[in-house]
């Protein structure tokens, strides 16, 4: 009598390898290959977009014969998403951070601090990761189906914490009596189109200088006037 067949197998999955003991030899040799399916991915999908690129290409550019990067991702999706991720992780800390920050500011000077904190916060982590920020800069407004989704998540998440900080400063009467949802959208397009030209090569000053200013404008055009900022205690 014949057996049916595994489930994963009925799907089109493929069973889950083993990874091996913790820095064992098997374990860093699927570090290595995950990494190196990781960056060949990350040049092609900077140089033609995400959707366009074949997994045959990737495993092409990466040396990595086609039926293996099965063991390493369940489909392109999946790459994208562990591309994403250590990004998407440092963006999270940083504005939970900042969320706290600003819940308990209630001058001006308590929010442009909360805001040069998070700046500070973001930018050494932004950097290293400067190719993975260009993909997110790169294709975070295309649709979120298929392999671009992880990247209109992270958009999603983005927006979502740069509303909670606009709604905590407004709670406070320290921005303008705007729609938070309007605000928000203007922070965060105007800070993601200054790193796109820094990350361009543009001549910006250093991130510090470029953050600070920044902040200034943003403050000086959406902030309460200063007759109507809440009194000091």
């Amino acid at each position: 009598m014949r057996s049916r067949p595994s489930p994963h197998f009925a799907r089109g999955k493929r069973p889950e390898r083993r990874p091996g003991k913790a820095g064992s030899k098997r374990d860093l040799n699927r570090k290595q290959r995950t990494h190196d399916l990781g960056e060949a991915a990350l040049s092609l999908f900077l140089e033609r977009g995400v959707e366009p690129v074949a997994i045959e290409e990737v495993t092409r550019a990466a040396g990595v014969a086609k039926g293996s990067f099965y063991r390493y991702f369940e489909d392109k999706t999946h790459l994208v998403r562990s591309i994403v991720e250590p990004l998407a992780g440092a963006v999270r800390t940083a504005m939970t951070r900042t969320t706290s920050a600003l819940a308990a500011a209630k001058t001006e000077s308590a929010l442009r601090s909360a805001y040069r904190t998070l700046a500070e916060e973001l930018v050494p982590e932004l950097l290293p990761k400067a190719r993975v920020v260009r993909l997110y800069l790169q294709e975070s407004r295309g649709p979120r189906s298929g392999a671009r989704a992880p990247l209109r998540e992270l958009s999603d998440e983005v927006f979502a914490h740069a509303l909670v900080l606009t709604r905590a400063a407004h709670s406070h009467g320290l921005l303008r009596d705007l729609s938070p949802t309007v605000t928000a959208t203007a922070v965060v397009g105007a800070v993601e189109a200054l790193f796109f030209r820094f990350l361009e090569g543009e001549n910006l000053g250093s991130p510090a200088e470029a953050s600070e200013a920044l902040i200034s404008m943003v403050l000086q055009g959406l902030g309460t006037p200063r007759d109507e900022l809440p009194a000091r205690h």
